[in-house]
């Protein structure tokens, strides 16, 4: 019999128990890509990792990222919360992970032997007018976004919907059904709500109806405000999330350089060990 240890974090929270869950397989060697996906629908979060050697000299590890439906080339709170996991027995200051998005540096910070905080540098998006838009606008609910909606693309791809109120995003009620038609993408609906950003995060096609903390939108949302100038570029802006499903979550982005002249996206947070355990299997 096999057996694979693994260990559960809370991304995106100081606190237990809130934020966005996440297993970590912390050896993977053994285990094919097929019962990877399947140990992920037996988690049931919205993501598990599974931690490789690297094949890459500039990466300290690799992580390979499955929601219990697909695997996902990049996603932010997989990769903070790893590089929690990984920080400690690693001893590094930076912690770089090879993701099928590229390799992502992940900057620790500690009081005493503990980390408290992490910063990714993302993976610089995309964008263009998302597809089917007023198809997408229909299956969240509403009549219309105030800032264009268009689909940012880092690995993983985020159509954005800008609400008018804090209000307007927490009362939504997607066709779930709807909405993976119209989209494999990322959904995430945001309006400003008294100094920081309230957003909500819909991927039903990919087995996520909601998120609880959606890093790789986190940094892309920071470049879609910056463009359309409703905050500065290098503004470090603040994100709530996740209150709806009982797993509230804070997220910090920023977005570096210009509209024509991206240089760079960060995203940060902090995480908690909440569980340790293993699978038996033949």
């Amino acid at each position: 019999m096999r057996r694979f240890r693994y260990v559960v974090c809370d991304v995106f929270t100081e606190v237990p128990l809130a934020g966005n869950q996440l297993a970590v397989f912390t050896d993977a060697r053994d285990l094919d890509e097929l019962t990877m996906q399947a140990l992920a629908k037996e988690m049931n979060f919205a993501e598990t990792v599974f931690v490789l050697p690297p094949t890459r000299a500039d990466a300290d590890v690799r992580i390979r990222i499955f929601t219990p439906a697909v695997e996902l080339p990049f996603a932010g709170h997989p990769t903070l919360g790893s590089a929690f996991v990984l920080g400690a027995p690693l001893q590094r200051v930076v912690v770089n992970l090879e993701t099928g998005a590229g390799v992502v540096p992940v900057e620790l910070q500690r009081e005493g032997s503990r980390i408290v905080f992490g910063l990714m540098e993302q993976p610089l998006p995309s964008w263009a007018p998302a597809e089917r838009a007023d198809a997408i606008l229909a299956a969240v609910g509403v009549e219309r976004s105030l800032l264009p909606v268009e689909r940012y693309d880092l690995g993983p791809g985020h159509a954005f919907v800008a609400l008018g109120s804090a209000g307007e995003v927490a009362r939504l009620q997607p066709d779930f059904a709807a909405l993976a038609r119209a989209t494999s993408d990322g959904v995430s609906c945001f309006a400003p709500d008294d100094g920081h950003w309230k957003t909500r995060m819909f991927a039903p096609a990919a087995g996520v109806p909601e998120d609880a903390a959606t890093g790789s939108a986190a940094g892309p949302l920071a470049v879609h405000l910056a463009r359309h100038r409703r905050v500065a570029f290098g503004e470090r802006i603040e994100i709530h999330q996740g209150a709806e499903i009982g797993r509230p979550s804070v997220l910090y982005a920023e977005a570096h350089g210009a509209a024509d002249a991206l240089e760079r996206v960060a995203v940060g947070g902090s995480a908690v060990t909440v569980a340790r355990g293993e699978f038996v299997l033949p």
